[in-house]
């Protein structure tokens, strides 16, 4: 008898992702973006994957990966079942969450996941490996861990953005705020890892310095990178900045407030401290860490790395259902 079991692909950690994928899912997202051109190329992508459905499992509080997750469905013709709040489910009589998700899973193809609990999307990958239905799961966001498929939006961005400058290949990268509990910092860390003699810059307040894990995870790649508290030293000599807020969800006692980030804001006048050809990011949202009159300039990416989001997803919802192949291609 034929074993029911399938190995799902899930996506939990960067560290999946190598450079050949990372090329081939940018190309991917390039080439669905031009069917989005016409009615017939939007319809043409809505009977992709019409006949699946998918659950967004999202009990931590999101705004862009939450409606470009649920838009990447959409446009691929999924439908959705979307969970915003635990109370309002079983967990509130007392199911665990492992329960809970085995039973979304019963309904549904793929669950995203946004949780601040963390490794618990590795937790429930594994649960359901076990099981009857191991249907694929999506790490959108888990605690201070990881946030994967944001970091491939980044380097989707970071790539559409030095097309003309030979790639992310050779490029500083200058990650600045709260790096010690970005999630985004460490997926988006680790990606790099994968491209030829990049470097990093490190810009923070010494208590939000990038943890140890991460530090001799980048020692090991052989990745250069530096660490600094002089944020306009670092951004004479970036080709990209990669701002962040405090990450003060995550404090135990208030700590974020005995900290002095306002040094690490990046405002207007940095801007002329910056290459012509730099380029600035930021995962949102922000605060006063990114100064609002710098949206006006024309090295600032943000808003179309937000968008980026959703095509990026759209073309990740693909390839983990196989249907990537029903798009043409060109030759890498």
């Amino acid at each position: 008898m034929e074993d029911r079991k399938v190995s799902p692909l899930h996506i939990l950690s960067s560290s999946q992702f190598d450079r050949p994928f990372l090329d081939y899912m940018c190309v991917l997202t390039d080439t669905i973006r031009r069917f989005d051109k016409s009615k017939e190329g939007l319809m043409y992508l809505q009977g992709l994957l019409a006949h699946k459905r998918a659950m967004l499992y999202f009990t931590q509080p999101s705004t862009r990966t939450f409606l470009s997750f649920q838009t990447a469905c959409q446009i691929v013709g999924m439908k959705t079942n979307e969970i915003r709040d635990s109370s309002t489910s079983s967990e509130r009589k007392g199911e665990s969450i492992e329960d809970s998700l085995r039973t979304f899973s019963s309904y549904v193809d793929i669950i995203i996941m946004r949780t601040p609990v963390p490794g618990l999307c590795d937790r429930i990958a594994s649960l359901l490996n076990e099981t009857d239905r191991p249907v694929p799961i999506i790490n959108a966001g888990s605690g201070p861990d990881e946030h994967p498929t944001q970091a491939l939006l980044d380097i989707y961005t970071l790539n559409r953005s030095f097309i003309r400058q030979g790639g992310i290949d050779g490029k500083t990268i200058t990650m600045v705020g709260d790096l010690k509990r970005g999630r985004t910092i460490r997926s988006l860390s680790w990606l790099l890892t994968n491209y030829t003699d990049t470097r990093i810059i490190f810009a923070s307040p010494p208590e939000f310095r990038i943890g140890d894990d991460l530090r001799q995870k980048l020692v090991a790649k052989g990745l250069r990178f530096e660490e600094t508290d002089q944020l306009e030293d670092a951004l004479r000599n970036t080709d990209a900045v990669y701002v962040t807020r405090v990450q003060d969800e995550y404090d135990q006692a208030g700590e974020s407030k005995k900290v002095d980030s306002s040094r690490f804001h990046l405002k207007h006048h940095h801007l002329k401290l910056m290459k012509e050809s730099a380029v600035i990011m930021h995962p949102l949202p922000r605060r006063d860490e990114l100064d609002l009159a710098i949206d006006a300039d024309p090295r600032a990416k943000y808003w179309r790395q937000e968008r980026n989001g959703m095509w990026t997803r759209v073309a990740l919802l693909t390839k983990i259902f196989g249907v990537d192949r029903k798009i043409v291609l060109p030759e890498l």
